[in-house]
């Protein structure tokens, strides 16, 4: 029980004191959890407006990101690493060692059924299965030299959004956004589009130990972008007439209160999820473009429509500024691009529903002056490995595969890094995850090394100790 000489001498109290008082003040340990991000992180005008634009460490190359995220892994052999030994040697045993994971996994060299073909001016040879990224390849960097650290998908997909394996860190997004913010108040700054599940789904855009308002706004029907932000005229004048009186209430007895920095930081963000709901709702409506826009992301057509969609709404969100976009071809569920077998028929069927439309995404940001402060991203968690599996398919390869980008600082008709003669190990110029991550950062204005957030005793970072800017891939 409460020592009673503690209590306030006033003939009534208030219910914060009554909560402070009462019980040993049990109730009160509740009423400060509410606050726990403001006590954390000290910060209480990011609490107010966690999306309020922060100043970058440098200046920037790109304002914003769109990654185009495979699930299951393309691969590189068939479409952008063409290895001339393979085909030579087409069916014969790779002349060294395999990890002895793979010893049973994979069989011998299985050359790439497709023909590759020198485009641009740049001369950057690409897969026929890949007509119209050709054509924008001299506004594309092609790295072919990426490494990760696992061949599993759950282990590698973490890797790739968050840069850790094994247990939730924030994704890349949610760091993105806690260091620089949103351009637009009324718009999430993160926003995921992925209409079928992937992997562990949220992990892969969650803020973990960051404040919960830099996760990854979920979109999972195009045709009700965000649920939640459902409503009716009548709804959101009540919404707005109960936030002014809390904010009248409020400020009658602002002067009294321990806490009022917390509550003017708690009211702020109600505000800012009322404008949320008010705006939000006309940047995810893609019917109004005109049909020559429709038809560069391939609208009109049942195999590039759905993916045309999702392209066309991270453009949309872009130029309205939203700071990271994550757009996950789930076109057919889980794994969409893991080609353990029947890679003949499935591989061509992947790239029909995504070539046109990613071409689009990269004509139609370009053609709006936006493609220079994009910084577009395009890959899977790793690759396919250049032996068989069974008679039709590959084996997860994280060893050397092909990632690449454009826009937003990158030198396009550029090629960085190379595998061996055979498509296996990455030989020349690595890039790990760590590594794109860190030039992912740079990018945008920020030092990986000092975007830190204190959790758990140490501070953490994207990259934890690792990564370095890859340099020769910058404009």
């Amino acid at each position: 029980m409460n020592n009673r000489h503690s209590q306030p001498h006033a003939a009534v109290i208030s219910r914060r004191s009554a909560l402070e008082y009462a019980g040993a003040g049990f109730g009160m340990l509740a009423f400060k959890g509410l606050f726990a991000e403001e006590t954390t992180t000290g910060d209480l005008s990011r609490a107010a407006n966690p999306q309020a634009v922060r100043p970058p460490h440098h200046p920037p190359r790109a304002k914003r990101c769109i990654f185009i995220y495979l699930p299951g892994g393309p691969s590189q052999i068939d479409l952008l690493d063409p290895k001339p030994r393979v085909t030579q040697q087409n069916g014969k045993l790779l002349p060294f060692e395999r990890p002895a994971l793979f010893r049973t996994r994979t069989g011998n060299l299985f050359a790439s059924p497709w023909k590759f073909k020198k485009h641009g001016e740049s001369g950057i040879e690409v897969s026929e299965l890949l007509p119209h990224i050709s054509g924008c390849i001299d506004d594309i960097c092609v790295i072919r030299s990426m490494v990760a650290d696992n061949i599993n998908h759950g282990g590698a997909a973490l890797q790739m959004n968050t840069g850790e394996q094994a247990f939730s860190r924030p994704s890349v997004g949610a760091w993105v956004t806690y260091g620089l913010g949103s351009e637009n108040q009324n718009l999430p700054g993160f926003v995921v589009i992925c209409p079928n599940p992937v992997f562990q789904n949220e992990p892969l855009w969650s803020s973990s130990f960051l404040p919960a308002s830099y996760q990854g706004t979920w979109v999972r029907d195009l045709a009700n972008p965000i649920a939640d932000l459902q409503s009716t005229p009548a709804s959101l004048k009540r919404q707005r007439s109960q936030i002014a009186t809390l904010r009248k209430l409020h400020e009658l007895s602002r002067k009294t209160l321990p806490n009022a920095e917390s509550l003017d930081a708690r009211i702020a963000s109600f505000e800012l999820a009322y404008r949320m709901q008010v705006q939000a709702p006309e940047a995810f409506v893609i019917d109004n473009e005109s049909d020559a826009t429709k038809n560069l992301y391939g609208f009109g057509d049942p195999r590039t429509e759905p993916m045309g969609k999702q392209l066309l709404l991270a453009r949309r969100l872009a130029e309205r500024g939203v700071r990271f976009i994550q757009v996950y071809d789930s076109s057919r569920g889980n794994n969409v691009w893991d080609h353990h077998g029947g890679i003949r028929k499935r591989l061509p069927e992947n790239c029909a529903q995504t070539d046109l439309p990613v071409a689009g995404l990269l004509k139609d940001l370009k053609s709006r002056g936006l493609l220079d402060e994009t910084l577009v991203i395009w890959g899977g968690e790793f690759g396919r490995t250049p032996t068989a599996q069974g008679s039709d398919g590959r084996e997860h390869h994280p060893f050397g595969f092909t990632m690449w980008l454009a826009g937003g600082g990158i030198k396009g008709g550029h090629v960085h890094g190379a595998t061996d003669d055979y498509g296996w190990h990455a030989v020349q110029d690595q890039v790990h995850v760590h590594d794109l991550h860190a030039t992912l950062l740079h990018l945008l204005g920020i030092d990986h090394e000092r975007l830190t957030y204190r959790y758990s005793g140490r501070d953490f970072r994207l990259t934890d100790v690792h990564g370095r800017v890859v340099q020769e891939v910058l404009a």
